[in-house]
């Protein structure tokens, strides 16, 4: 099978050749750790968790490296503003991150590196871009000399024009040229720093990128993502200072973006009063974090996608059609799943494999489930197993229906199980004695705390709404 992306910096579809076929390596740029995530912040963290997992299905080794930005001075001013201590706060809030991420289906990188555990290789970085004739030191800071490169602007397609234009360059008398960027900078001594050539000091954001994959996947690495808001200047400015840091090297060979996510067909603002984080969608519900993956994953990672409540509530009715399938089918061991079913038109992997198309690989999903709704229906049992398998295998590579059915459908722990069981005995009790009114009355209040109860030929069984 052969897999096709669509790569940014030529702003095509393309085959992917990996740089060494027995380990496919990936950089994904992480969370600024000083606040919660939001829901934007959600969409690339499930859009490359799928890309790997499909990647670990296609090629025997893979790396995937995802860091977390432990210095930047947003998170300097944060601190200042809640009186919180800057490693108080970076700790809070990446075990917020990686527990938001958790609940969403994310698998932990292989690698997750912190920009403070890496000032050493950026300081070398610097010094190789100076040496290079690409950078230069002025009243303590350190800037990369935009001029000196003759490919800046081509990543993202912009015109000399239009990049000093987006840029939001600050305005320094020791720049040689208004778009130069910083690399180094000065440190107050109640701000983050570090001993340099320049004097204590701090990194720059794009150096951060440049040296975390540096360090961990080499100056020649296969994939580099993010999100669409990233490509200029951060990405931008990572191309230009690895390739002049490593002359002669590629820097990544694909780079890949997720389109913006909208709230009731609106950017994300505060002021709008449609800001979202990821706490806020769980909160919802122990259904909510799934649902809300299968949301991000109904649209194709390129496209612009719009989150609304509905949308969300049709995300779950999806999935309960899903594992109402599996709970059918509890007690049919399934195969390993490798092969297509002809229902799959076409197939789940052939879809992903076209530039991580979602919704088509969901599509094939449900024929799978229409094709063992029927089977049961019919009672053949001898097609189960490999239908059973191939919704296994999907749901794995998606990261969905990691659950049993009973689980999804009580809505994971339940502390107040043993009630509802009690309930359902005594309405079992009921029944016998004939006394119907009372049965229903029982039936009704489990009802009207959003418990559905399901009478089949093994007993009743319950969900919650």
């Amino acid at each position: 099978m052969e897999l096709q992306i669509h790569n940014s910096a030529t702003r095509r579809k393309e085959r992917f050749v990996p740089l060494d076929p027995n380990h496919v390596r990936i950089y994904v740029c992480g969370p600024t750790v000083y606040d919660l995530a939001h829901l934007g912040n959600a969409r690339p963290n499930v859009v490359f968790d799928v890309l790997v997992r499909l990647l670990r299905r296609l090629y025997p080794k893979v790396t995937y490296a995802r860091n977390i930005t432990d210095v930047e001075d947003k998170i300097i001013d944060r601190a200042k503003e809640s009186g919180e201590g800057i490693a108080a706060l970076t700790a809070r809030t990446t075990a917020d991150f990686h527990r938001d991420m958790a609940a969403l289906g994310v698998l932990p990188p292989d690698i997750e590196p912190r920009a403070t555990g890496t000032i050493p290789e950026m300081v070398s970085l610097i010094e190789k871009l100076i040496a290079n004739g690409h950078a230069y030191a002025a009243e303590g800071h350190v800037l990369f000399a935009v001029g000196s490169f003759a490919e800046y602007g081509k990543l993202s397609g912009r015109s000399p024009d239009e990049l000093l234009a987006g840029a939001r360059v600050e305005v320094a008398p020791y720049k040689r040229d208004a778009g130069d960027f910083v690399l180094w900078k000065p440190s107050t001594p109640d701000q983050p720093g570090w001993d340099s050539p320049w004097g204590r000091g701090r990194p720059g954001w794009h150096i951060e990128c440049s040296a975390m994959s540096w360090k961990h996947l080499g100056p020649d690495f296969d994939i580099h993502g993010g999100g669409a808001d990233l490509l200029f200047p951060h990405h931008e400015n990572e191309v230009a200072q690895s390739l002049c840091a490593f002359p002669g090297s590629h820097f990544a060979r694909y780079w890949m973006h997720n389109g913006m996510l909208l709230v009731d067909g609106e950017k994300m603002s505060k002021s709008l009063g449609n800001f979202r984080t990821v706490q806020d969608i769980l909160a919802l519900g122990p259904w909510a974090g799934e649902a809300f993956r299968l949301l991000l994953l109904k649209t194709q990672y390129r496209m612009a996608l719009d989150y609304t409540e509905a949308a969300l509530q049709e995300a779950r009715k999806e999935l309960d059609r899903f594992y109402r399938a599996l709970s059918k089918m509890a007690h049919v061991t399934p195969e390993r799943g490798d092969e297509p079913h002809p229902v799959e038109q076409p197939p789940f992997e052939q879809a992903l494999a076209d530039d991580l198309n979602t919704p088509l690989a969901l599509a094939s999903l449900h024929y799978l489930v229409s094709a063992a709704n029927e089977a049961l229906a019919a009672g053949d049992d001898a097609a189960l197993p490999h239908l059973k398998g191939r919704i296994v295998a999907a749901g794995a590579v998606l990261g969905l229906l990691q659950q049993e059915p009973e689980a999804w459908f009580r809505g994971g722990a339940d502390d107040d199980a043993a009630a509802i069981e009690a309930a359902i005995a005594a309405r079992l009790a009921a029944r016998k004695e004939k006394n119907w009114a009372e049965a229903d009355r029982i039936r009704k209040e489990l009802a009207d705390q959003g418990i559905l109860l399901e009478d089949g030929p093994q007993g009743t069984t319950w969900r919650r709404a």
